[in-house]
C-alpha cells in the first residue's frame, strides 16, 4: 500500500511533527556554539538517533537538521562551501530514520541578517541562497519544506518564493511571536493577521507559528488567533503549531525549559481543540514531550 501524498495527508486530521533538535544535541553533549548543521557530516549517527527517537515517540514527520544551513549562517563557521553537502546529507539521514511510512520536511531558517535597507542582503542574493538550500534538500529526498522562526515578512516572502521556484512539494511557513501587551507580534513587529494574510497569499500548504517567548497558556491563545485569522481570509489553508516547552528560565547563564511532557501535552490538546491539526514542539521539547502528546491526541482521536 503506497503512502498518502503529503499534500493530502495534512488535510486528513492529526499530523504530528517532531520536537527540538538543538535541545537534544545539547543533551548529548554537543557544545553550545558548535555548527549543529555540520553534524550531518561530522556525526551523522547522532542526528539519525535523534530523528529515530522522535519517530518512535509518535511523530508522523521529522524535520531535517538544517535550520542554519543556508549560505549566510554557514559563512560564520567558514562552511558556506559545504552547504550542498550538509543539506543533502541531512535529508538523507532524516529519510533513513523516517523510513517508507513517515515524512521528511526540509528545514529552512532565517539568514541571520536583514534585507536592505535595514541590512546588507538583496532580494536576488537571498533568494539564490534559499533556492540552493532547497535544491540540496530535494537531492536528499525530502517530502516537503518547512520555513521556520521567521520574524520579517520580506524574508519569509523571499524564502517561500525561493522554494517554490525549484519545487512543487508542500511548503509549511511559520513566524515566531512574542506577547506584546494584548497582542502578539514578531521581533520585527509583524502581527498575526498581517503574517497570516501575507503568507497565505503566497499559496503555502500550511501556515503556522513556532518558537517565541510565550507561556503555554499564551501559545493556546495564539493558536486561537491564528485559526481566526486564517478563517478571515476565506482560504482553507492548514494551520500548524510548534510551541516551545513554555518560557525558558535562566539557570547558571543558560536557558532551561522546565515544562514537563504531560504539561506540554495538555496545552497541545487545547491547541488541537482550537482547530490546529498539525502540532510539534520547538525549543526545550524532547521525545518524551512528543510521546505524551501523541498518546493524548491519538487516544482522543480514536475515542
Amino acid at each position: 500500500m503506497s503512502r498518502t501524498n503529503l499534500k493530502q495527508r495534512i488535510k486528513e486530521g492529526l499530523f504530528l511533527l517532531d520536537g527540538a533538535m538543538g535541545t537534544q544535541l545539547i543533551a548529548r553533549g554537543i557544545e553550545v556554539g558548535t555548527c549543529n548543521d555540520y553534524l550531518n557530516i561530522d556525526s551523522p549517527n547522532t542526528i539519525f538517533d535523534i530523528h529515530l527517537s522522535y519517530i518512535k515517540a509518535g511523530s508522523d514527520a521529522v524535520i531535517t537538521n538544517t535550520f542554519g544551513a543556508n549560505e549566510y549562517v554557514l559563512t560564520r563557521h567558514s562552511l558556506d562551501e559545504e552547504a550542498v553537502e550538509i543539506n543533502t546529507a541531512a535529508a538523507q539521514i532524516a529519510r533513513r530514520a523516517a523510513g517508507p511510512e513517515k515524512y521528511v520536511l526540509g528545514n529552512i531558517g532565517p539568514s541571520g541578517d536583514f534585507l536592505q535597507p535595514l541590512g546588507t542582503l538583496t532580494v536576488p542574493e537571498l533568494k539564490k541562497a534559499f533556492a540552493a538550500q532547497a535544491k540540496a534538500l530535494l537531492a536528499g529526498s525530502v517530502d516537503g519544506f518547512i520555513i521556520e522562526t521567521m520574524t520579517a515578512l520580506d524574508e519569509i516572502t523571499v524564502a517561500i518564493e525561493a522554494v517554490k521556484s525549484v519545487s512543487d512539494l508542500p511548503v509549511f511557513a511559520s513566524m515566531a511571536f512574542d506577547r506584546a501587551g494584548d497582542d502578539y507580534r514578531t521581533m520585527m513587529g509583524v502581527d498575526v493577521k498581517t503574517a497570516v494574510s501575507k503568507i497565505i497569499s503566497l499559496e503555502v500548504d500550511a501556515v503556522g507559528f513556532n518558537c517565541g517567548t510565550t507561556s503555554l497558556d499564551e501559545y493556546v491563545q495564539l493558536a486561537g488567533r491564528y485559526v481566526s485569522a486564517v478563517r478571515t481570509t476565506g482560504k482553507e489553508t492548514v494551520v500548524y503549531a510548534e510551541p516551545n516547552a513554555g518560557k525558558p528560565e535562566l539557570v547558571d547563564g543558560r536557558a532551561v525549559y522546565k515544562v514537563l511532557p504531560e504539561e506540554f501535552a495538555a496545552a497541545a490538546e487545547k491547541i488541537y481543540s482550537a482547530g490546529i491539526n498539525i502540532i510539534g514542539g520547538c525549543c526545550g521539547t524532547a521525545p518524551a514531550h512528543i510521546e505524551a502528546l501523541a498518546k493524548r491526541l491519538k487516544d482522543r482521536r480514536s475515542a
